[in-house]
């Protein structure tokens, strides 16, 4: 996990669907929450999650319920 993503793709939450791709770096483009359910499974909200910023996690799901952090993009 040290080699840096090659493709992305914009994130549209769901509450039913998986993302495409499991991440390995998610961008935020306004500041806000995010509701994921984690790649291993865990069901976590990131609070404040910073803007202008690729956060390193592996997220299988972003939920509309508890995001509002806008402008999203995954990257694996």
């Amino acid at each position: 996990m040290i080699d840096p993503g090659e493709r992305a793709f914009d994130v549209t939450p769901s509450d039913s669907s998986n993302l495409p791709q499991i991440t390995r770096g998610l961008y935020v483009g306004i500041i806000g929450d995010v509701h994921v359910i984690m790649a291993g499974g865990d069901d976590v909200t990131f609070t404040d999650m910073a803007a202008g910023v690729i956060h390193p996690l592996r997220v299988r799901q972003i939920l509309v319920s508890g995001t509002n952090a806008g402008d999203l993009i995954g990257i694996y």
